[in-house]
């Protein structure tokens, strides 16, 4: 992962270790970008997507403690819904390109301060909520003006780890890393 230059490695670790809520873009984040259409069982073309498998664990683990997530996007998509589900997401806003007010809500709900959340995108919509969340990371494949914006990049690209490194860094710094390495029976 690549700081901005303007990001202290001690400034990151102490607004992950603050971070009670992680919200995302879908389409470059937790997918590749990539959209499928395939025929449904009427004829009709379904859109879907592939997500990462150690993208939705490490989302899972993130709820163990209690952190919540969310995901804010442009598209509508079934697949995304299905998704957010599996892996316990508690916010779930499809057919969004304004997301300010979206994230607002999210801060409102959970009665955190916008610098209690952390943000993942990819492209230009993404950058308001960047500029108002604590932390923001844009994905390897993000547009480079959202790269500029971000407090880190990713070194995985959307759909191919870049959530799991976030939150990685975010149990890290919160101290439940070990324990879940240990919990898992991984040599510390």
């Amino acid at each position: 992962m690549q700081l901005h230059p303007s990001v202290t490695e001690e400034k990151m670790r102490r607004y992950a270790a603050a971070t009670k809520i992680l919200l995302m873009d879908v389409d470059g984040v937790l997918t590749d970008g990539h959209l499928y259409l395939v025929p449904g069982p009427n004829g009709k073309l379904v859109e879907t997507k592939g997500f990462d498998s150690q993208d939705g664990i490490a989302l899972r683990w993130l709820s163990w403690f209690n952190i919540r997530t969310g995901v804010i996007s442009g598209r509508e998509s079934p697949a995304t819904a299905e998704r957010a589900s599996q892996v316990g997401m508690t916010w779930v806003f499809q057919g969004h390109i304004e997301k300010i007010p979206l994230f607002e809500q999210v801060c409102a709900e959970a009665q955190v301060d916008p610098r209690e959340v952390a943000y993942v995108g990819d492209d230009l919509t993404d950058v308001v909520i960047m500029r108002r969340a604590g932390l923001s990371f844009a994905t390897a494949n993000a547009r480079p003006e959202v790269k500029r914006c971000a407090s880190a990049v990713t070194s995985a690209a959307g759909g191919a780890g870049a959530v799991r490194e976030v939150v990685e860094l975010i149990l890290k710094a919160q101290g439940h890393w070990d324990g879940l390495l240990k919990k898992y029976e991984v040599n510390l």
